[in-house]
């Protein structure tokens, strides 16, 4: 072995401790960083209701799971906050006074920017993708000009970066919640309610749906998104802290 090899063998070895202090520190920080369970519930608008006499203080609940998480319920937990509040749950819809509807769209891991833009996108917008992990390496012309010394210290650097990264992670769950709330209006009143709706036909082609309804309720809607965020945090621990976030949010409308 020439010194030459010794070297590239040694300079390598040198650059691999660097990394294995590096990554270890980073890791450490998540830890210590991140060692609390953080949850957050915002909504993206307010809703303000009538004040309302004892008689007119009935919900009828229409409250449903389209996300992969079929054990993610808040039914029984939302009608039990209700009737704490001196609500009464009634399952005929023409009897209430207030209807509230709810969809969970989805629950699971997001990426830390995820959760506002799915804020921002409001009732029936777009939740948003969860850019999560991250690529090895890097493009061909960061390698260019390198030795076989300068490539094994790449794939080292992103090997050591992998390890630590799979001991500590600064995990994110994210639950998004389409909120309609349905009151009904005095005597004698009735809204116009328009609703305007885009449809893809195809690939370049789209259809413009437009309908008009006289109604005796007027509604508010909100969106709903809940966040817990600490290291290694499993699904089990957060659903728990999600739920009842989640819940006190839609309850507190009322």
């Amino acid at each position: 072995m020439d010194k030459l090899q010794n070297k590239n063998i040694i300079t390598l070895a040198g650059f691999m401790m660097f990394l294995l202090i590096l990554t270890g520190c980073s890791a450490i920080h998540t830890s210590i960083a991140k060692k609390d369970l953080d949850v957050q519930t915002k909504m993206s608008d307010t809703v303000f209701l009538d004040p309302v006499g004892p008689d007119k203080r009935v919900i009828y609940l229409d409250i449903r799971n389209n996300s992969d998480k079929s054990n993610f319920d808040i039914v029984n937990a939302v009608r039990q906050s209700l009737q704490s509040r001196g609500y009464t749950i009634s399952t005929d819809p023409d009897r209430a006074h207030y209807w509230l509807r709810a969809n969970v769209l989805s629950v699971g891991k997001a990426s830390p920017t995820a959760a506002e833009s799915a804020l921002g996108s409001g009732y029936g917008g777009a939740i948003g993708g969860a850019a999560l992990g991250s690529a090895i390496g890097g493009g061909a012309g960061g390698w260019s000009g390198a030795g076989i010394g300068g490539l094994a210290g790449v794939v080292a650097g992103g090997l050591v970066e992998t390890v630590a990264d799979a001991a500590v992670k600064d995990v994110t769950f994210m639950v998004v919640t389409d909120v309609e709330i349905a009151e009904k209006v005095k005597k004698g009143v009735m809204i116009r309610q328009d609703s305007q709706q885009d449809a893809k036909q195809g690939i370049g082609g789209s259809r413009r749906q437009t309908s008009s309804e006289v109604s005796d309720r007027k509604k508010y809607r909100t969106r709903i998104v809940s966040t817990a965020n600490k290291a290694n945090l499993e699904y089990g621990e957060a659903a728990p802290e999600l739920t009842s976030g989640l819940v006190r949010s839609i309850a507190g409308a009322f």
